[in-house]
């Protein structure tokens, strides 16, 4: 078995991004009168990607890109009401219980009883939110660690896989986003599991990739997580014996 099982937060134990779509929704309402969704899309990521290095990711960032893009493409016309119902839903995204995955608290259940390894959550956003969710969640008595980071890169897994004590290659990463939960962690020679979310934030996605790497596989969804842990573990197994 591997000795530290690390699971990704955001749409892979709960829901997230349909919180971010609806708010992006009513955005696109309030401005159709300045441009269609096309330019409101665009601007609005433009301003997401312009402020990712002075907020981060997550939600205070998302509400003020949302902000300053009422106030361009309106050409300061937004009103001070609309700038208030804004702050309003960013407030409203903060509030919003955490809705969990179906059988995310299983699939923990059953790590968590396993004494020889570590369960730990690598979740990626703002620190107060994340630790909000976490809360609403009731599943931080599952993890032996939580980890909340402002970026998810191999350099990031590589400290965090040391900080518990392991190699990345005793180490198995579950996540829904390609870009920050797999290609990483695949990278400093650990093993994934990707469980694909219904939606993707844009800045999330990469092109069509084909993963030629033993120690990765893909879940429809999390119930077939311990099944794929096993077989990966199997697998490392194998390699470690033709390496001797």
């Amino acid at each position: 078995m591997f000795k530290l099982i690390a699971f990704d937060g955001d749409d892979t134990l709960w829901h997230n991004e349909p919180l971010f779509r609806d708010a992006h929704v009513r955005l696109r309402a309030m401005l159709e009168k300045y441009g269609n969704s096309e330019t409101v899309d665009e601007r609005l990521y433009k301003a997401e990607l312009e402020n990712l290095s002075i907020y981060g990711y997550g939600i205070t960032g998302f509400t003020l890109s949302m902000i300053e893009t009422a106030i361009e493409l309106s050409d300061k016309q937004i009103t001070a009401a609309e700038i208030h119902e804004l702050a309003e839903i960013g407030k409203s995204m903060l509030r919003a219980p955490t809705r969990l995955i179906d059988g995310a608290t299983t699939v923990l259940e059953h790590f968590a009883r396993q004494p020889d390894c570590k369960i730990i959550l690598i979740t990626k956003g703002d620190l107060i939110a994340q630790q909000l969710k976490i809360e609403r969640s009731g599943l931080e008595k599952l993890f032996d660690g939580i980890e909340i980071v402002s970026e998810k890169d191999p350099l990031t897994y590589r400290n965090i896989f040391g900080r518990y004590g392991v190699d990345p290659c005793e180490a198995v990463m579950i996540g829904n986003s390609m870009k920050s939960d797999i290609l990483p962690v695949l990278e400093c020679g650990g093993a994934a599991i990707h469980i694909p979310y219904e939606i993707t934030w844009v800045h999330e996605m990469v092109g069509q990739i084909e993963i030629e790497n033993d120690l990765f596989c893909e879940a429809a969804d999390i119930a077939q997580v311990p099944e794929l842990i096993t077989s990966l573990s199997k697998e490392l197994d194998r390699e470690r014996m033709e390496n001797v």
